[in-house]
């Protein structure tokens, strides 16, 4: 099959989840023989990148912009689909759901994930998330296939609109292991770790004001940046103490150092669905503290500790599990036995190929019908 990947800013992965998706999906891809174009944003990519050079990279400008980076590029990507080789389209991302019509108008099949519920992020003002609700609405009408990544998200589309979709989660598989966490001054099994980008969402400074109030001499290593709201970024490094560490973004063998090397992982993240994070800490084998919201405990199913919205529980329970690190242990190999079984990502790519070869052939709507429990 000849496929092309649009909405993402593009590989080697730079950025969150939808980049991780793309590098993995179009990598294993090829690896079978099909054909893969990746739609890459010019501000993200390098002429030093490393990536497998039997995927094509089409690399189109972008508008540095929160509210009009995605749109911009999606729009000239897609156009730009019309006019190629490419039999069918994943589209990442609900916010591109307007164009998703655009590639079925020339016999192109089109997947769009949707990832989690997008509009209800708190760095949305009122117009983004009218927007996002609108996007949200012409999902269920516009590309061929929707694809939610957890069953929380997809019992929400069955419930909320009666759409269908298909239930293709992530993966997750740590490299051989390495010592770069010993580059930030950390030893190993004797740091917390924070990974996610610093947005409001994904609490980061629950998770600081909830470390203030420990005695401990284990680090907070927050790993992550925000390249649209460095004020915000500024204001985080204000809250912490002298034993917080802020790597800002990191990739590569660097950040499955950190993710392996870690004696607990907070995730504190409130929208989405499987969030890539998530998974790559229980791959890595972590002990996992996790905020408690029904896509996350689906994520880490019996393998992690729940914690509510408040730094007192959160302060509480990381308190707990400093202290016992035979718990930790337990935890840790929990996780890595559930990610191990669940989360592979040729699970994940015979998924997405079932589906583009079903597309292909005609198919539409001959789904089962998702899990309303």
């Amino acid at each position: 099959m000849n496929i092309a990947i649009v909405g993402t800013r593009g590989i080697p992965a730079r950025y969150g989840g939808f980049e991780t998706l793309a590098d993995q999906l179009s990598k294993r891809l090829v690896e079978r023989g099909h054909t893969v174009t990746v739609y890459c944003r010019k501000p993200f990519t390098s002429p030093d990148d490393v990536f497998d050079s039997r995927i094509r990279r089409v690399i189109l400008p972008s508008i540095p912009s929160m509210h009009f980076d995605t749109l911009f590029h999606t729009f000239l990507s897609t156009v730009h689909v019309l006019f190629g080789d490419a039999e069918t389209v994943l589209i990442c991302n609900v916010a591109n759901s307007p164009f998703a019509w655009m590639p079925r108008v020339v016999g192109k099949p089109t997947v769009l994930n949707v990832d989690g519920l997008d509009r209800k992020r708190r760095k949305w003002n009122f117009t983004g998330q009218w927007f996002l609700h609108l996007c949200e609405l012409l999902s269920t009408y516009t590309p061929t296939r929707v694809v939610t990544d957890a069953r929380a998200i997809q019992d929400y589309y069955w419930h909320r609109y009666g759409k269908k979709s298909e239930m293709i989660g992530y993966g997750a598989e740590p490299p051989s292991p390495s010592n770069h966490f010993a580059s930030f001054g950390l030893s190993r099994r004797r740091y917390i770790l924070y990974i996610a980008r610093l947005e409001p969402e994904n609490n980061p400074e629950l998770v600081l004001r909830a470390y203030r109030d420990l005695r401990t001499d284990w680090p907070l290593v927050i790993v992550g940046g925000n390249p649209y709201q460095p004020g915000y970024v500024r204001q985080l490094k204000s809250l912490a103490d002298r034993r917080v560490i802020f790597t800002g973004p990191v990739y590569g063998d660097a950040y499955w150092s950190l993710q392996k090397n870690a004696g607990v992982f907070v995730f504190a993240g409130e929208i989405g669905g499987i969030h890539p994070a998530l998974v790559e800490a229980m791959a890595a084998g972590n002990a996992i503290l996790y905020l408690d919201t029904a896509a996350n405990r689906e994520t880490a199913r019996d393998c992690g500790i729940p914690f509510h919205p408040e730094e007192r529980d959160l302060a509480k329970k990381l308190e707990q599990l400093i202290a016992a690190p035979g718990r930790i242990e337990e935890l840790a190999q929990q996780a890595q036995a559930v990610a191990r079984t669940v989360y592979g990502w040729d699970k994940v790519v015979d998924q997405y190929e079932a589906l583009f070869v079903h597309m292909l052939r005609g198919g539409q709507k001959s789904d089962p019908e998702p899990n309303s429990e």
